[in-house]
């Protein structure tokens, strides 16, 4: 667990495709105080993942991260959620298709929407990718936790973790588009 500098955490909630491998990149970062898995952006109450996974819900999956901003800012959780996902993609990521699997930066305040909007146009202007920038920066909606089973997923299961990670194509995708995964600490 995070060190607690304060009494003010934060949240920040990103979709990039399965949520199994979205938890651990965060998850083992300084001031994070949990990461779940869960569904968000749908109109329908309590979904599950079979009717989200199914496309009619209009969920997508995502974490949703409490953090301290006084030791990991928010600026440092977008940079590793660009690292974590293919931005041109609008189709799923990886394996995983459909518009439950799309990549978005949810956010939940002002200041959020604008590091996320400098972010993706720093990305845009890096000319890292020869195709667009697809994914979309959209504000917050109501949040539901996702099954226990999918909860720390890559924690629970490491080996299935490992394989899904690599057959998915999202960890080749990884090495072969960002020689860093992890920026600098603080």
């Amino acid at each position: 667990m995070a060190e607690r500098k304060n009494n003010h955490y934060e949240i920040a909630t990103f979709a990039g495709g399965c949520f199994w491998c979205m938890v651990q990149p965060f998850d083992t970062q300084p001031g994070i105080e949990k990461v779940v898995s869960g569904y968000i952006g749908g109109t329908t109450e309590n979904p599950t993942y079979e009717e989200v996974r199914a496309g009619i819900t209009g969920h997508t999956e995502a974490v949703q991260i409490t953090y301290d901003p006084t030791i990991f800012p928010y600026e440092q959780l977008v940079e590793i959620y660009w690292q974590q996902i293919d931005p041109t993609d609008a189709e799923g990521q990886f394996r995983s298709r459909g518009s439950s699997y799309r990549t978005v930066i949810f956010y939940h305040s002002e200041e959020q929407r604008k590091i996320a909007e400098q972010s993706k146009q720093a990305l845009i202007e890096s000319d890292r990718f020869s195709k667009p920038i697809v994914t979309t920066i959209e504000p917050a909606t109501t949040f539901y936790l996702a099954e226990e089973y999918h909860q720390d997923y890559y924690q629970k299961n490491p080996d299935q973790y490992a394989v899904f990670k690599e057959e998915s194509g999202r960890a080749p995708f990884i090495r072969e588009n960002w020689k860093s995964i992890v920026p600098a600490k603080k």
